[in-house]
């Protein structure tokens, strides 16, 4: 993690040092009072709910080494942080004092950087990456959902200080922010999941949110003689715009890998086992292929699995290797995990977030798997759609139908009800089709119908909550 003299941070961040000994050494950084130890920075965050300066004396008593406010402190604080040989700095911007900082260490570490950005997939890319990357390299990832503008720099600041590739998840809301988290990190080397629609409520359409993740380029450098690469996908509709546009104009090498032909880097002959693990032939395109498969279920994973290979490749990781990583997979919780209902049914946990496109995904994984009994989908609205959230909505109705399911659950309000009369509309039984306004009537209903030999699908946008459905049947 880092350590720091508290002159070089207020240095480094354009912080001003209101007290505090210049030579005093810092180690890590944290936001959370609770979770200071003795040296730690704590950065406060004001908030409409909670204020996180109303808890810098508490960060002081556990033995911060620096307080970081965004308010002058009274001098009864002053006083206590020179008592107990804490520094106090003050900063107009908490977030960029972050990024400010992690970008710091980031030149110290002196390690590769890849970022990792995209509609959907991110995480799932990220956690194949760390697991390939890992068995040649000493690896540091994001952990969780830390992708954002307080997040990833969090990340690389409680790095290790022998990290030789730091693995970094970039998500975002609006313009300019992977920008720059993208600045902050300086990636020598990036992956763009796929264009989809998630945050189209925000950004308006997918060609913004194309432009929106191609901010990834802005901080991208080279480390000696290896230039700075982009991995995208071939079968990706928005790449020759990233590619023409945002990369090759800055400079930057752009590599395709996936499961087009187009691709340098790609999987051919996809299919999957009887628990939906995707078997494939991976082609390296340099003569070399191995015969590999995933242990993660559902064919959506391919690509970036693919793309993650490709970048290890690139460093020197070898076919055997990926293999071996690709076998011994584990993801992030609540996406595609296949859990055990406490009546032996199968439940496809995908309750950590939703669009059209990973609904889609997760219905195409749950017709794949075997059934002797019921197939079911227990589909959750999803957020951030804006003026497209009712088409959208439809849209997953009318897929679902077309999945022929012996069940469709749709849980939510009004976009719930457009989705079911969507799956209704294109030929679903009356009697397949329920809807229900949150997770606990789902839960009281069907809790207790899910049978030995049933699949079920659970998938929807956070806020619907489905994740406490799982909970309460397995």
């Amino acid at each position: 993690m880092i350590e720091i003299a508290v002159n070089n941070l207020a240095a480094a961040t354009g912080a001003r040092t209101v007290t505090g000994e210049a030579d005093q050494v810092c180690r890590g950084c944290v936001i959370d009072s609770r979770q200071v130890e003795e040296g730690t920075i704590f950065v406060a965050f004001p908030g409409e709910n909670v204020d996180g300066n109303d808890f810098a004396s508490r960060a002081v008593q556990s033995g911060a080494g620096a307080v970081v406010m965004t308010r002058e402190p009274e001098a009864e604080l002053v006083s206590l942080a020179q008592d107990k040989g804490c520094a106090i700095l003050l900063t107009d911007d908490p977030e960029e004092f972050l990024l400010r900082l992690a970008h710091t260490y980031r030149l110290e570490l002196g390690c590769l950087v890849v970022g990792i950005t995209g509609s959907i997939g991110k995480t799932t890319t990220k956690d194949v990456l760390a697991a390939v990357l890992a068995k040649r390299y000493r690896v540091w990832a994001t952990k969780g959902n830390f992708n954002n503008l307080i997040g990833m720099p969090l990340t690389v600041l409680s790095a290790p200080a022998d990290t030789e590739v730091l693995v970094l998840e970039m998500g975002m809301n609006h313009f300019h922010e992977i920008e720059r988290l993208s600045q902050s990190a300086n990636p020598n080397l990036a992956i763009v999941s796929k264009i989809g629609t998630s945050h189209i409520g925000i950004l308006g359409s997918r060609e913004n949110i194309a432009r929106a993740k191609a901010e990834i380029v802005q901080g991208m450098c080279a480390a000696g003689d290896f230039l700075p690469l982009l991995v995208l996908g071939g079968e990706d509709d928005f790449t020759p715009f990233i590619r023409d546009t945002f990369a090759q104009p800055a400079g930057i090498d752009v590599m395709l890998a996936g499961v087009s032909d187009d691709d340098e880097v790609r999987a051919r002959d996809v299919r999957v086992d009887d628990e939906g693990r995707p078997v494939f032939t991976l082609d390296f395109g340099q003569g070399e292929t191995i015969d590999t498969m995933l242990a993660i279920p559902g064919v959506q994973s391919v690509p970036n699995a693919v793309k993650a290979a490709a970048v290890a490749y690139r460093l020197g990781v070898t076919p055997e290797q990926i293999d071996a990583a690709f076998r011994g997979l584990t993801i992030t919780g609540h996406r595609q995990e296949i859990k055990r209902a406490k009546s032996g049914a199968r439940v496809i946990d995908d309750s950590y977030n939703a669009s059209a496109e990973s609904m889609a995904a997760g219905l195409d994984l749950l017709c794949s798997l075997s059934c002797t009994g019921s197939r079911m989908a227990i589909l959750g609205e999803m957020g951030e759609m804006g003026d497209e959230a009712p088409r959208m909505h439809e849209l997953v109705g009318a897929y679902a139908a077309a999945k022929k399911l012996d069940m469709l659950a749709c849980v939510g309000g009004e976009l719930a009800q457009l989705m079911a009369d969507a799956a209704r509309m294109m030929g679903m039984d009356e009697d397949r089709i329920q809807v229900f306004s949150d997770y606990q009537q789902v839960l009281d209903r069907m809790g207790g119908a899910l049978e030995k030999h049933d699949v079920a699908l659970v998938k929807g946008s956070r806020f619907v909550e489905l994740d406490r459905f799982v909970e309460g049947v397995c």
